[in-house]
């Protein structure tokens, strides 16, 4: 059982491995602050949690798995918290391409897309 555990352990640390490249890559070469928010934040999570379980089917012990746990939980609340400061960010900062957007919702709230004041 313990062989099973290791590989897949192993799998999950490659397949974790791949995609944190590809995140990485993609912050390189995309074109603009959304493209390259996308790439920083979706690929990243999930090769960190697969990481996180191939630690996790190697490592174990309770005490382990614990705190790979509270890593994995704090990685799932920071980074969409972190995606929206920059897409937010990059919007207000007008360092985006806006005939990229497919729907502008903050358009209509004026320049920045800031709050046009009490509802």
């Amino acid at each position: 059982m313990a062989t099973i555990a290791d590989w897949l352990g192993a799998g999950c640390l490659v397949a974790g491995a791949l995609l944190s490249l590809a995140a990485g890559i993609g912050v390189l070469r995309f074109p603009d602050a959304l493209s390259r928010m996308h790439a920083a934040t979706k690929p990243q999570v999930l090769g960190v949690l697969l990481l996180l379980l191939g630690i996790a089917f190697r490592l174990r012990s309770p005490t382990d798995l614990g705190m790979i746990l509270l890593v994995a939980i704090f990685q799932l609340s920071t980074a969409p918290v972190a995606a929206q400061m920059i897409g937010r960010a990059a919007y207000r900062s007008g360092r985006l391409d806006r005939s990229l957007l497919d729907a502008d919702e903050l358009a209509e709230r004026g320049p920045g897309g800031g709050s046009a004041g009490p509802a």
